[in-house]
C-alpha cells in the first residue's frame, strides 16, 4: 500500500470514529438541558454504541459484497444528516434517536480496517492495521477534547454542528482520493448474514478473541462515559473542557497501535495481547488507588489506552488471518462482540457511579478486563 493510503484510510477512521464519542464530556451539559440525572443522561453514550453496533452487524458484512468506496461514502453522508438531526434535537427523545442512527451510519471505519488488511501484505499487515487504529484509535481520544472545549464555549449543540460539516468535507476528500475496492462475494444479503453464525461457530480463535474484546471494551467504555461526573464532581469541581483533555492525554498512547501491530508482526499477537491485558488491569489499579489524585488519574488514563490499544491492534490482527475471502465479515464477529461489550459498559459504569461513585467505576472496570485475561488464558489451553 501507498503511504498516502494509508493515512487516509487512518485519518478516515478517525474522524467518523470520532462521531460516536462526542456526547461523552457533554453529558453534563446535555443533562442540564433537558433536566435529566446523570443516570439517565448517561443514555446518550449507551445508545450510541448500540446503534454502532447494529451497523457492524448489519452494514459492515457488505464490505464482503459491494464496492466498497461508494458503500463508504453513502454511510458517511447518512452519519453527517444525523449529526444535524442531533444538533437541532428540540426533545431528548429526538437526541436519542439522532445518536442510534448516529452510531448505526458511522461503521464506516470497520469498513476501511479489513479494507487495508486486504490491500497489505502478509508481511505488513500487522503495522498496517497498527497504522490505520491509530487514526481510529486518536480520533475516539481527541474527540473528547475538542467536544469538550466547543461544548463548553459555544454549546453542546455547537459541536454536533461542527461534526455535520467535517462529514461532509470528508465526503469530498474520499470521494476524489479513496481507491476502488470491488470484493468478490456472489451470495445473498440473507446468506452473508448467515455466514456470520458459520464463522463464529468453525473459528475457535474468532470466538476467543471476540470474548476478549467484549471484555476490554466494556471496561474501556465505563471509564469513558463516567469520567465527566467524576471531573464535575467534589472530588475534581472541573467542567466539561478538562474532561476533554483527558482525551488528549490519552491520545498520547494511540501511538502505542504501531509497535503492537510491529510486535504482531515479529513475535505473534499472543505476545503483544498479554502485555496489553497487564497494562489494562495496571491502568485501573493506579486509577482505583490513586484516582483521587490528578497525577494518579492522568497515570492510569495513559496506561489505561496504551493496554486496551495493544490488545485490540492484537486481538484484529490474529482475526484477519483466518479467512482472507471473509475479512469483513470476521472484522463484523470481532467488532459486534467489542461493540455489546461497550455498551454494557457505559450501562453499567453509568449505574455504578450512580450507586458507587468512583470505586465502583473502577471496580466494574477492573472485574471486565480480568474477565478478559481469564477467557484467554482458559481458551488458550482449549485450543492447544
Amino acid at each position: 500500500m501507498a503511504p498516502s493510503q494509508v493515512w487516509l484510510m487512518a485519518i478516515t477512521c478517525g474522524m467518523v470514529v470520532a462521531n460516536l464519542y462526542y456526547n461523552q464530556p457533554l453529558l453534563a451539559e446535555i443533562g442540564r438541558t433537558f433536566s435529566l440525572t446523570e443516570n439517565r443522561v448517561s443514555w446518550v453514550a449507551t445508545v450510541t454504541q448500540v446503534g454502532y453496533t447494529l451497523g457492524l452487524l448489519l452494514l459492515v458484512p457488505l464490505g464482503d459484497k459491494w464496492e466498497r468506496k461508494r458503500l463508504i461514502m453513502a454511510l458517511t453522508v447518512l452519519a453527517a444528516g444525523c449529526l444535524a438531526v442531533a444538533a437541532y434535537a428540540p426533545t431528548f427523545g429526538v437526541l436519542v434517536g439522532a445518536s442510534l442512527l448516529l452510531g448505526f451510519f458511522s461503521a464506516v471505519p470497520q469498513l476501511l480496517v479489513p479494507m487495508a488488511a486486504s490491500l497489505a501484505s502478509d508481511e505488513q499487515r500487522g503495522r498496517v492495521v497498527g497504522k490505520v487504529m491509530s487514526g481510529l484509535l486518536i480520533g475516539i481520544l481527541v474527540s473528547r477534547t475538542i467536544s469538550g472545549y466547543v461544548g463548553l464555549h459555544f454549546g453542546w449543540r455547537t459541536m454536533f454542528w461542527v461534526g455535520t460539516g467535517l462529514m461532509l468535507v470528508l465526503v469530498a476528500v474520499l470521494a476524489r482520493m479513496l481507491p476502488r475496492n470491488q470484493p468478490h462475494y456472489a451470495g445473498s444479503y440473507g446468506s452473508l448474514l448467515r455466514s456470520l453464525g458459520t464463522l463464529a461457530r468453525d473459528l475457535p480463535v474468532l470466538r476467543r478473541s471476540a470474548l476478549v474484546g467484549a471484555c476490554l471494551f466494556g471496561g474501556f467504555s465505563a471509564f469513558w462515559t463516567t469520567l465527566v461526573f467524576f471531573l464535575e464532581s467534589d472530588a475534581y469541581g472541573y467542567g466539561a473542557d478538562v474532561a476533554g483533555l483527558f482525551g488528549l492525554i490519552g491520545a498520547t498512547g494511540a501511538f502505542a497501535a504501531s509497535y503492537a501491530g510491529k510486535s504482531a508482526d515479529q513475535k505473534g499477537p499472543g505476545f503483544a495481547l498479554r502485555i496489553g491485558l497487564a497494562l489494562f488491569l495496571g491502568g485501573y489499579l493506579l486509577m482505583g488507588f490513586g484516582g483521587y489524585y490528578l497525577v494518579g488519574l492522568i497515570a492510569g488514563v495513559v496506561v489505561l489506552d496504551v493496554g486496551q490499544q495493544m490488545a485490540h491492534i492484537a486481538n484484529q490482527t490474529r482475526v484477519f488471518s483466518l479467512r482472507p475471502e471473509a475479512r469483513s465479515r470476521l472484522n463484523t464477529v470481532y467488532m459486534t462482540a467489542c461493540f455489546i461489550g461497550a455498551a454494557s459498559g457505559s450501562l453499567l459504569g453509568g449505574l455504578a457511579w450512580h450507586h458507587y461513585q468512583w470505586p465502583g467505576v473502577c471496580a466494574v472496570g477492573f472485574g471486565l478486563v480480568a474477565l478478559a485475561y481469564g477467557v484467554n488464558r482458559f481458551y488458550g489451553r482449549t485450543e492447544r
